[in-house]
């Protein structure tokens, strides 16, 4: 049976799809992705996410060639799936529908680099060369939702040889704008070097130079670079000094960062719980 508060409290916004959805859908991907990453209570991004989610395909099905919604959609699914879904088969699904979107963003474009991506290497390089500077906001959403798909499905072996052109993505984005989204591109290349050990293949220096990096380009306001550096390098290369001040940094660090309150609270709980374990660790 439909709920008649729940529709009392949609009716208005219904009113106001049908009524200007040029206008709705022009603003609502960046405002609601803006209204989660400022948002200090993860369990309300957990529960009401999902909802708005609904709305970006509704929006997404009317007008299926709007590349800012398609975005939205892609970022905001895959950052779901990424962070609080613990379903295995439902994370996939959510990784998927993210990737979809992303390709549907950047693929038009950019045909020659989503044909070559399962590909060699070396056929992959070129075309990727040629994105242009205008649609880094495009590379970045892509890549982004490749990485957290792979993360997705990290136990295919077929899935995981996509990782040199995943890092080939990013690192397109820091030649293309190295300072982009303060900095964000260089926290993914940081996990990406060091989740190997040198013996098979990992580089832990060029992580720990990438995650200074992001760490640096957003003025040490990316708490959840130092859990990264600290999670990924410090253990890696069994730094505990340099392990526990970069837990104690993010712990003393205000959270309340606009962009960045929702990633920061999550950094805060997962660097009380990696600094909680440092002495069993090391």
């Amino acid at each position: 049976m439909s709920n008649p508060r729940l529709l009392i409290l949609l009716l208005p916004l219904l009113l106001l799809l049908n009524g200007c959805a040029s206008m709705v859908t022009a603003n609502l991907g960046e405002n609601l992705s803006q209204a989660i990453s400022n948002q200090d209570d993860p369990e309300t991004v957990r529960a009401g996410a999902p909802a708005y989610l609904l709305l970006i395909d509704s929006l997404i099905a009317g007008d299926p060639n709007n590349r800012g919604m398609l975005m939205a959609g892609s970022r905001l699914y895959s950052a779901y799936a990424a962070i609080f879904v613990e379903e295995t088969e439902r994370g996939q699904r959510m990784a998927v529908r993210g990737l979809g979107y992303a390709e549907d963003a950047f693929c038009p474009r950019y045909p020659e680099v989503c044909a070559s991506f399962s590909g060699p290497y070396l056929a992959f390089q070129a075309p990727l060369e040629q994105v242009s500077k205008r649609d880094v906001d495009l590379l970045y959403t892509y890549a982004l939702a490749q990485a957290l798909w792979l993360q997705r499905y990290s136990q295919d072996w077929t899935a995981v040889a996509n990782l040199p052109k995943i890092e080939a993505l990013f690192k397109q984005v820091v030649v293309l704008d190295a300072g982009y989204q303060e900095g964000e591109a260089w926290l993914y290349l940081g996990i990406i070097h060091t989740l190997l050990p040198p013996a098979m293949g990992g580089r832990p220096e060029a992580g720990r130079e990438a995650f200074e990096q992001a760490i640096t380009l957003s003025d040490g306001n990316n708490l959840m670079a130092k859990v990264e550096m600290a999670r990924r390098y410090a253990r890696l290369v069994f730094d505990q000094e340099l392990h526990d001040r970069l837990l104690t940094d993010v712990l003393e660090a205000n959270e309340d960062v606009p962009g960045r309150t929702l990633s920061n609270v999550l950094a805060k709980r997962q660097a009380r719980e990696l600094l909680d374990s440092s002495a069993d660790y090391f």
